[in-house]
């Protein structure tokens, strides 16, 4: 799919997590090319604000279905991100999806995993399903997210309190993607003329190991950090301090794969949907985390 493909639809759109990280920027994204958005989430600040620009709050939780029939009203596209820490989200979120085609949604875009194929575990199921309940469709299955070194992920924490990302990756390297090309990516699947009607693998530039990630963000901030190489088994336990146990494993065994090479690989996919090549990791690093080490050392 091409620039020439212009946005001609201008759905309604019920953005599912619109406060995170992905979803705040689908928002924006949308609501910069005209849609009326509906801004979903279960935070109340996000539920009282005010209705601006085309997007209006909604009030919606995965787990509670008297939730859906408001959000769902009046629109005709969603955008899909999975319940977080929910080892098997398929359950909650095909029943939803049913409700959604019932309502008129006629297209939704899918948040997965680069890690995640049709079929596999997790919202793999969801995948799966998703052509067989609607004509038009996208699975976006992004590779880790830069914004996992900001904010209050897991790495951005190690770094800030000890200077050290801890992984069980080894040398394995990873197509890094921007969360604002992903949200692009996601914007134009929702509103071009044909849906892409498939899944989408999304990277940045470049394939990275976390030693050059650590690497990077030394010569970017001034401040030194490294990469700490942990087993699957300690990275397990580590997580499981903040997420369920089985969710943690999941994760764990992610780390695993990226150390057998399962995430050693770029695509054109941004550059193709979007028009623009994707931000590297070290125009992402300059640009976010050594404006952070400035604020915090004034």
């Amino acid at each position: 799919m091409t620039t020439s493909q212009a946005a001609t639809r201008r759905p309604t759109v019920l953005v599912i997590g619109a406060s995170g990280t992905t979803g705040s920027r689908v928002v924006a994204q949308l609501a910069a090319l005209g849609c009326e958005v509906r801004a979903a989430s279960r935070r109340e600040a996000a539920r009282r604000a005010t209705p601006q620009g085309g997007i209006r709050p909604a009030r919606f939780d995965w787990y509670d279905p008297a939730t859906y029939a408001e959000a769902l009203r009046g629109a005709d596209a969603l955008y899909l991100v999975p319940p977080i820490g929910d080892p098997d989200p398929a359950a909650v979120m095909l029943r939803f999806l049913d409700r959604a085609r019932t309502a008129g949604v006629r297209r939704v875009a899918l948040l997965s995993s680069s890690a995640i194929p049709r079929g596999g575990p997790a919202v793999g199921r969801v995948h799966d399903a998703l052509p067989g309940l609607f004509d038009e469709w996208a699975v976006l299955r992004p590779s880790w997210f830069m914004q996992n070194f900001t904010g209050d992920h897991l790495h951005a924490r190690g770094i800030r309190t000890d200077s050290v990302i801890a992984t069980a990756t080894g040398d394995g390297r990873v197509g890094f993607v921007d969360a604002d090309d992903i949200a692009a990516v996601a914007a134009r699947a929702l509103t071009d003329r044909t849906a892409p009607n498939t899944d989408l693998v999304l990277t940045g530039p470049e394939a990275l190991s976390y030693d050059a990630v650590a690497a990077i963000i030394t010569q970017v901030t001034g401040r030194p950090v490294t990469h700490r190489r942990l087993s699957v088994q300690q990275v397990r336990d580590h997580l499981a301090a903040d997420v369920p146990a089985d969710f943690a494993a999941l994760l764990a065994d992610l780390d695993r794969s990226i150390a057998e090479g399962a995430e050693d690989r770029t695509t054109d996919t941004v550059e193709r949907m979007t028009g623009r090549p994707p931000r590297s990791f070290a125009r992402f690093a300059q640009a976010e985390l050594a404006k952070a080490a400035e604020l915090k050392t004034r």
